[in-house]
């Protein structure tokens, strides 16, 4: 009974820590690096133009996954994969905080 305990709790901790990782960005940081985005995604992260989506408002795990995609070149897109590809993981987890911070 104890090791189920033990067990149960311990893939609970991994699990949290896990989303900590993922959703724990800092946005004033991503908000200088987000600059080279604006171009197709928008000032303030709405696409001008239908080609390029919104990014305000998306959930931040979702644009950290996306991003890593892009990086690791699982999702496929030229000018994404070049764009993505000096970034670090903190620096796509703060642009990811950014835009997901706003409404």
């Amino acid at each position: 009974m104890k090791r189920q305990i033990l067990a149960t709790a311990s893939a609970l901790i991994l699990a949290a820590s896990s989303n900590i990782a993922i959703a724990g960005g800092d946005a004033a940081a991503g908000k200088a690096k987000a600059a080279s985005c604006a171009g197709c995604h928008g000032a303030q992260g709405i696409s001008a133009m239908p080609l390029y989506p919104n990014l305000a408002g998306q959930k931040e795990a979702y644009l950290v996954k996306q991003l890593k995609a892009f990086k690791d070149k699982s999702r496929k897109d030229p000018t994404m994969n070049a764009m993505v590809a000096p970034l670090s993981d903190a620096d796509m987890a703060n642009i990811a905080a950014y835009y997901a911070g706003m409404k």
